[in-house]
């Protein structure tokens, strides 16, 4: 039965694992040339490029983030300015963006590759898809030849008002604003089984099981997962049929491994360790070994649907102190800048992270310094009120600020607990 669904492209899809194997070497010494040739950062770290197998891969250098903020904003481009027709950029732990560039070819690669994950979740050329969620995933259904309602995120009233006007049957968002869409339906008395809808696909940030559950029975529809990672590629990285057992890596376009976070060592199929990735057909910023922080685990068994390629699990956490919340990429170290770049002064504090409804909440507790105290009431407010606009405008969220008494703060070996997320139970995990 599920042998009959929608493949997008079945020949890089479908392909025989020995027959992908060679192609991704080929692929990779391209790449690995055109890197060594183009950008120099990658040029001063490839001392010997002896690529003759997949498994030599493991001799070149893990990517990170801090390569790409040194090589702010153009340093890591692999082509001259004049072919980079987009540039994306996503916030880091400084007032320096981390700076992304597509050629035309890469924007033509990144449709085919959201088109495949959408075509794998049921979406047709018959289909009207509202996109709830930041830009990306309108090129795949462009492909598609499916018609796109662009909405982007919030405006909740305006969002079931289309849903119900415009009768789309697939809905792009973040998992937790689909149940935010779910409880403003339920809250006004509108049947969701009424709506046309029959498909969601959710990204952004990391859900379970029981939250898919609950998505599918409170919206009527089948909730199915992607991933992307802005410094690789957006959406289109992986996405998940309607099998659900997991995201098809693409892997003709990105070349997954595993590893123990600790050491760098690669892990064999199946363990859980951070995903690292290297492009393949990435033209404008090509990542070698970029080690995406997220953790996972690989399954390379077969697939109903008859796709060959290696499936992903959901991301089970993080390996950094990175926070994911409402869909954004949040550093501690960037509301301890926003703080100091108002009060001139690293007061303790910490974030709490928590789940209100469905969406998450960020509250700041800061404990008062002798600054804070010699300040009156509407002078505090005023300073609060600053910082409050200054974590908005680098991070790209609203956070609720509250000034706590000294040492209030639970602290371990002496210092802050910076990080308090009541949202789930943290997994730990045996990497071996």
């Amino acid at each position: 039965m599920e042998k009959t669904m929608k493949i997008w492209d079945p020949l890089h899809e479908c392909m025989p694992r020995e027959d992908l194997a060679q192609l991704q070497l080929e692929k990779l010494q391209a790449t690995l040339n055109r890197v060594h040739k183009n950008v120099t950062y990658y040029r001063k770290r490839f001392t010997e490029l002896d690529i003759q197998s997949l498994s030599d891969l493991t001799s070149l250098p893990f990517t990170t983030k801090n390569e790409l903020r040194l090589n702010y904003p153009y340093g890591m481009f692999a082509v001259p300015l004049r072919e980079v027709v987009r540039i994306h950029s996503s916030s880091g732990t400084t007032n320096k963006p981390i700076v992304g560039g597509y050629t035309k070819n890469d924007i033509r690669r990144w449709s085919n590759l959201a088109a495949r994950f959408m075509s794998a979740a049921g979406v047709t050329r018959d289909d009207l898809v509202q996109i709830s969620f930041l830009y990306g995933l309108h090129y795949g259904t462009e492909a598609i030849w499916a018609s796109v309602i662009p909405m982007s995120t919030g405006n909740t009233e305006k969002q079931v008002m289309i849903l119900q006007d415009y009768r789309a049957p697939a809905l792009v968002s973040t998992p937790s604003y689909a149940v935010a869409l779910a409880d403003y339906m339920e809250h006004h008395g509108i049947d969701a089984q009424g709506l046309p809808l029959r498909i969601g696909l959710f990204g952004g940030e990391p859900w379970s099981e029981g939250l898919r559950t609950e998505i599918e029975d409170r919206l009527a529809i089948t909730a199915l997962d992607n991933y992307g990672v802005s410094e690789v590629m957006g959406p289109g990285i992986a996405g998940e049929c309607q099998c659900k057992n997991g995201m098809h890596i693409f892997e003709d376009a990105f070349l997954p491994e595993i590893i123990a976070p600790q050491t760098g060592e690669v892990l064999p199929p199946g363990s859980v360790g951070e995903l690292v990735l290297t492009t393949l057909a990435k033209e404008a910023f090509p990542m070698i070994r970029y080690r995406t922080g997220d953790l996972t685990s690989l399954d390379y068994g077969p697939c109903p649907c008859g796709r060959t390629m290696v499936r992903m699990k959901k991301t089970l956490g993080r390996s950094d102190d990175m926070l994911i919340i409402k869909g954004v990429n949040v550093f501690p170290s960037q509301i301890e800048a926003a703080i100091f770049s108002v009060s001139r002064e690293r007061p303790p504090h910490q974030l709490v992270v928590s789940r209100r409804g469905a969406m998450d909440t960020l509250e700041i507790l800061i404990e008062l310094t002798e600054k804070f105290f010699a300040l009156d009431f509407q002078e505090q407010l005023a300073v609060l009120n600053l910082i409050k606009k200054r974590i908005r405008s680098v991070v790209g969220i609203d956070a609720s600020l509250r000034l706590v008494e000294p040492k209030s703060l639970p602290r371990s070996a002496g210092e802050v607990i910076r990080v308090a997320d009541t949202r789930q139970e943290k997994a730990f995990f045996a990497l071996t």
